[in-house]
C-alpha cells in the first residue's frame, strides 16, 4: 500500500479510538434469534438485531430458499435488465405491490441502493428537496446524488417544513422526503400533518419506511398506519430487517417503477437478487399477511421491555415504536455500558456519534417477536447492575 495512504489511515483509526468512536465488528456464529453465539460467547441475549418478526429463521423461509436453489441455482447470472429477471423476481414484485395496495413495485438489492436509486432519477436541477435534518444515511446520499437543490427542515416540525415550502415556490417539482420511523430514536413521522402541507404547496412526498416495514400499519408501513398509503407518492421498504431476508423496494405507480426500471442506476448495473432471496422474501410476505400474530408479539414484547426500563429508571428517549434507545449521552460511558453488558451475556450496542450527535449516545435495543419475556428478565438485572455501576440510574 502507498505509504501517505497507509499513515493516513492509520491516524484516522487512532483518531476514532481516541474519541470513543471505535466500533469494533461482532461476529454471530448462531442463527438471529433470541439468544445467539457471538465472538465465541453462547447464549447471549441479542438486542441488537433488526430481526423484528424472527423471519430471518423461520423454517419456511429456509425451506422456500432451498427449493429455489434446488431449481434456479444460486444466482441470478445478469442485471435485471439483461437477462437476470427470473419469474421469482416478477412474482416478488408483484406480491409486495399487492401487499402494499399500489400499482407497482421494483426491488433493489437494498435499502440503501433504493434511495441512492430513485432521489436522484426523479429530481433534476430545477427541483429542491426538502428533508427532515435525521433522515438515514441512505437518504441523505441519495440527495448529494441529485442534482436538485436542497433544504433540510428541522425534525418532525411542521412549521420549519412549512417555512420550506414557501421558500421553495419557484421549483419546478418539490419532493419532501421523510423516514417513517426514526431508527435511532425510534419515534414515528406526523405523516397525516406532511400529506396536509405537501397537498397544500403541490408537493410530491416520498417516505423511506425501512423501520415501518412489517411493524406498524398490519406490517404494511407508517403511510398505513395513518391512513394515508394513497396519498404519498413513493414509498421506500426494506426486505432485510422485519422480513428477514435482503433488499430493498420502491413502492408506487406503474409509471414511476417504469420509469425507474430504465433510468436508476443501482437497479440497471448490480446482478439480481439470487433466486433462494427472492423466494424466502415471497415466503416472508405470505406469512406476514396470513399470521398478523407475528407483529402482535412484537408489539407485546416491546411493551413489556420498555416498562421495564423506564421503572428501572433508565430514559428511553422519544421512542413510539419498538425501537427503544437507552440515553446515556457521553461516548465514552456508552462504549462502557455495552461491554459491560456484553460481560453480562447481554449484546446491545453502543450508537455514538457520527450515527447520533455528539453527547446523544445511547445504547440502541431492538426487542423483537422472537424473544421471550424471560430474555427480557434476564437482560433487566443486566442492565440494572450495569446501570448502577456506571451511575446511570
Amino acid at each position: 500500500m502507498n505509504q501517505n495512504l497507509q499513515t493516513w489511515l492509520s491516524s484516522q483509526i487512532e483518531s476514532l479510538k481516541e474519541q470513543n468512536l471505535y466500533k469494533p465488528t461482532f461476529v454471530m456464529e448462531s442463527p438471529s434469534g433470541g439468544r445467539i453465539h457471538v465472538n465465541g460467547h453462547s447464549n447471549l441475549i441479542n438486542l441488537s438485531s433488526n430481526n423484528y418478526l424472527g423471519l430471518a429463521n423461520h423454517p419456511k423461509l429456509k425451506a422456500a430458499a432451498i427449493k429455489a436453489v434446488e431449481q434456479y441455482g444460486a444466482g441470478a447470472g445478469a442485471v435485471r435488465t439483461i437477462i437476470g429477471t427470473m419469474s421469482l423476481h416478477v412474482e416478488l414484485e408483484q406480491k409486495l405491490a399487492a401487499f402494499k395496495h399500489v400499482e407497482s413495485t421494483i426491488v433493489f438489492q437494498s435499502g440503501f441502493t433504493a434511495n441512492a436509486g430513485v432521489i436522484p432519477t426523479i429530481t433534476d436541477s430545477d427541483d429542491v428537496i426538502i428533508t427532515d435534518e435525521l433522515n438515514h444515511a441512505s437518504i441523505i446520499d441519495g440527495v448529494r446524488l441529485s442534482k436538485a437543490a436542497r433544504k433540510i427542515y428541522k425534525h418532525c416540525d411542521m412549521t420549519s417544513l412549512k417555512e420550506a415550502l414557501e421558500q421553495s415556490a419557484e421549483a419546478k417539482k418539490r419532493l419532501v422526503i421523510t423516514d417513517g420511523v426514526f431508527s435511532m430514536d425510534g419515534d414515528i413521522a406526523p405523516l397525516h400533518e406532511i400529506v396536509d402541507l405537501a397537498k397544500e404547496f403541490d408537493a410530491s412526498i416520498m417516505v423511506d419506511d425501512a423501520h415501518g416495514s412489517g411493524v406498524l400499519g398490519g406490517g404494511r408501513g407508517t403511510a398505513y398506519h395513518f391512513g394515508v398509503h394513497n396519498e404519498i407518492d413513493i414509498q421506500l421498504g426494506t426486505l432485510s430487517k422485519a422480513v428477514g431476508v435482503m433488499g430493498g423496494y420502491i413502492a408506487g405507480t406503474s409509471m414511476l417503477i417504469d420509469w425507474l426500471t430504465q433510468r436508476a442506476r443501482p437497479f440497471l448495473f448490480s446482478t439480481a437478487h439470487p433466486p433462494a432471496t427472492a423466494a424466502a422474501t415471497i415466503a416472508a410476505i405470505e406469512l406476514m399477511e396470513t399470521d398478523p400474530s407475528l407483529t402482535q408479539r412484537l408489539w407485546d414484547n416491546a411493551a413489556y421491555w420498555k416498562i421495564g426500563l423506564r421503572n428501572l429508571g433508565f430514559d428511553t428517549g422519544i421512542s413510539e415504536t419498538p425501537i427503544t434507545p437507552v440515553m446515556i449521552g457521553e461516548e465514552a460511558k456508552a462504549l462502557d455500558f455495552q461491554r459491560a453488558l456484553f460481560e453480562e451475556n447481554v449484546l446491545a450496542l453502543a450508537i455514538v456519534f457520527p450515527t447520533v450527535s455528539r453527547g446523544k449516545a445511547r445504547i440502541r435495543t431492538m426487542p423483537s417477536a422472537m424473544h421471550h419475556l424471560e430474555d427480557f428478565d434476564d437482560a433487566l438485572k443486566a442492565f440494572e447492575k450495569v446501570g448502577k455501576k456506571l451511575d446511570i440510574i
